[in-house]
């Protein structure tokens, strides 16, 4: 089991660093492009996963905070929200506004409250 944690961790960071990655790539053009959208899918399904799989065990290396858990799921389904949206709209030509802020810095704050609390 810790194998397909790790590996889950693995792909839960993968994700931050796509919607990151992206957001820091593509600022200056204000498009939401697809890394940024996958990357927000797989951190809301990976750390899912991981909240379940951590909860299953009960060890003191996984140990579940839900208040902590809630508040990254909040800021999560923002950030997948904001991705979705701006990415439809950059398809039909409109303006994502601050959507591209939104996703990228929400990414930044939920690997803060991850780091910090």
């Amino acid at each position: 089991m810790d194998l397909v944690y790790n590996l889950l961790v693995a792909l839960h960071l993968l994700g931050m660093a796509a919607i990151v990655g992206g957001w820091i790539a593509v600022r200056s053009g204000r498009t939401v492009i697809a890394p940024i959208v996958w990357g927000a899918r797989a951190q809301l399904v990976t750390g899912l996963a991981l909240v379940g799989i951590a909860s299953a065990i009960k060890d003191d290396d996984h140990t579940v905070n839900n208040s902590k858990i809630a508040v990254k799921l909040v800021i999560a389904l923002v950030v997948l929200a904001a991705a979705e949206i701006g990415a439809a709209r950059g398809r039909k030509g409109k303006d994502t506004g601050n959507l591209l802020d939104l996703a990228g810095g929400g990414a930044v704050v939920n690997v803060l409250v991850a780091a910090i609390w």
